[in-house]
């Protein structure tokens, strides 16, 4: 009789340990969310020091290089309105300045997050404006290395994330993000995003296409810091098919100057000069 409550422990606590077991089995907060919510909340932090810059301008140099290393130059500028509420995309306008063969070129974007970007090119040679289909927003944008859907904003809802781990890159430690494009047509499945755990920022993206092979990698280089916003000043996208690749050189940003949505309305690309 003296060792019976020891026995009702013990087969108690072997009760208690399936009883764990099993909850642990089915629960909904398993290992995955846990990543899911901890690639998400690496995203959001990445995403909103972002915001509250309202509106940007600023030229750029696109460098195009061939797969025999033979380069091409063209002069060009951003102009960008942002939206700070999470559920609306930003717009923005690109316009090639030269060469000959290119000024005047326009593309104008008005980012969504699940619905397809909005985005219509003008093409000063037929002048006319040409909506760019959904369905081919993955193809090459004026013949570099970065397609029409890398020309919109990166909006944090527009994908599904997952943590992967930590990774050192250029002697920084980087936070590798996985994201899942849930917009229709991407012509990527995924994206691994490195991002560094002192400012905060994307340093590195690589993009793998539809047959989950990885196609390019996007390099964010030489990050300036305007007053808490931060931005990347030369972006290098290297294609890893076609070992061709496209280098955008920044100039300053320029930043409130007073844009509006007027500034954004397909009407403007006509109006370029």
């Amino acid at each position: 009789m003296m060792h019976r409550p020891k026995l009702r422990s013990k087969r108690l606590a072997a009760i208690l340990a399936v009883v764990t077991l099993g909850y642990s089995l089915i629960n909904p907060i398993t290992w995955a969310d846990d990543a899911e919510d901890k690639g998400y909340d690496i995203a959001a932090r990445s995403d909103r020091t972002d915001t509250g810059f309202g509106d940007s301008e600023v030229t750029a140099v696109m460098t195009l290089t061939n797969a025999a290393g033979a380069t091409s130059t063209r002069e060009m500028y951003f102009k960008t309105l942002e939206r700070e509420n999470e559920q609306v995309g930003d717009k923005s306008l690109t316009v090639f300045v030269t060469p000959r063969d290119v000024q005047g070129t326009a593309l104008l974007s008005h980012a969504k997050i699940l619905e397809p970007d909005d985005q219509w090119l003008f093409l000063p040679a037929l002048k006319r404006v040409k909506r760019i289909s959904s369905a081919n927003k993955s193809g090459p944008f004026v013949g570099s290395e970065f397609a029409f859907e890398d020309f919109t904003s990166t909006e944090l809802n527009k994908y599904k994330y997952k943590y992967i781990g930590e990774e050192t890159v250029d002697g920084m430690t980087m936070d590798v993000v996985e994201r899942f494009p849930l917009y229709e047509n991407s012509g990527y499945t995924r994206q691994v995003a490195y991002v560094d755990q002192d400012v905060y920022q994307v340093r590195k993206i690589e993009f793998y296409d539809r047959k989950d092979s990885l196609l390019k990698t996007l390099s964010l280089e030489d990050y300036r810091e305007y007053d808490g916003i931060w931005r990347t000043h030369k972006l290098v996208m290297t294609n890893h098919q076609t070992n061709k690749s496209t280098t955008l050189s920044y100039g300053d940003y320029t930043f409130g100057t007073g844009l509006s949505d007027n500034d954004f309305d397909k009407g403007v690309l006509k109006r370029i000069r």
